[in-house]
């Protein structure tokens, strides 16, 4: 009766602590789970942290410098700088802790098996294609600004403004790992992930990667075969115009060739 007094008495103070840990901390909680990219969204969160407190101490003397008389236009930037920073990077980390705020009530109430399939579509049809997009604008734009050397518009502020702009893409980029992994793992919850499953999955973002691939790789190839060619006609020329009948072609040859391993390999298996 003792020993099982304390199995329950163990068992309860362990899930305690795990639920404590959950809470304390999100990056714990389905550790098991976790794929490389999960990691690197944690361990990135956990660095970009401690902005906050650093913004908070930089808002606070900000506003005593005030009401002294006084305005440092560059402690302006660094709090723009310092929240932007930080908030992109909790962007990613929240799809990998699960812990952004919903506001569909009935979602709770799902079954784990449907609750994968909601995540997958928001994930790899709706999400996915955004951040994909908006990083592919962003790597433009970023570069416009470095070019440019953009900096603050107040002459006593933080001149190397383009290094903000160009933190941009970075962090969309680990938005896309973070968003890959969890995708993976809702998957794994209908059955073991194969390569063709994934691409469904996210068929839109496989379709606009494989449009943009093809894109890129054509206009380079017609610029550096015509180099006097004016660059911004590049992209009207008439082999770039199907790009997206291409990419969806290569993404529909990619889904069947990796069926069709996937088959062999199961029934040599």
């Amino acid at each position: 009766m003792t020993q099982d007094y304390t199995d329950v008495k163990e068992h309860v103070s362990s899930d305690t602590i795990d639920h404590v840990a959950a809470i304390s901390d999100p990056g714990e909680r389905d550790r098991d789970q976790h794929l490389w990219g999960d990691r690197l969204m944690i361990n990135l969160g956990n660095v970009a942290a401690w902005l906050f407190p650093i913004l908070m101490v930089a808002i606070v003397t900000q506003v005593f410098m005030r009401k002294a008389g006084h305005n440092m236009a560059w402690l302006d930037d660094a709090q723009w700088w310092l929240y932007g920073s930080a908030l992109l990077t909790g962007f990613g980390y929240a799809i990998t802790t699960n812990s952004h705020v919903r506001v569909d009530i009935l979602h709770s109430h799902y079954s784990d098996r449907k609750k994968a399939r909601i995540e997958l579509f928001a994930l790899g049809w709706c999400l996915l294609p955004f951040l994909i997009m908006m990083t592919d604008i962003l790597i433009h734009y970023s570069y416009a600004s470095w070019l440019a050397g953009e900096g603050s518009d107040s002459p006593n502020g933080l001149h190397g403004l383009y290094m903000l702009k160009m933190l941009l893409p970075v962090l969309f980029i680990a938005a896309i790992i973070a968003s890959f992994s969890a995708l993976h793992r809702n998957l794994a919850v209908l059955g073991k992930p194969a390569l063709w499953s994934i691409f469904i999955a996210s068929f839109p973002t496989a379709w606009f990667l494989a449009e943009r691939g093809v894109y890129y790789l054509l206009w380079w190839f017609t610029h550096l075969s015509n180099p006097d060619l004016n660059i911004r006609r590049v992209g009207k020329e008439p082999l770039l115009q199907g790009t997206v009948w291409y990419g969806l072609a290569l993404v529909l040859i990619l889904i069947a060739a990796s069926f069709i391993l996937s088959r062999r390999n199961s029934s040599k298996a």
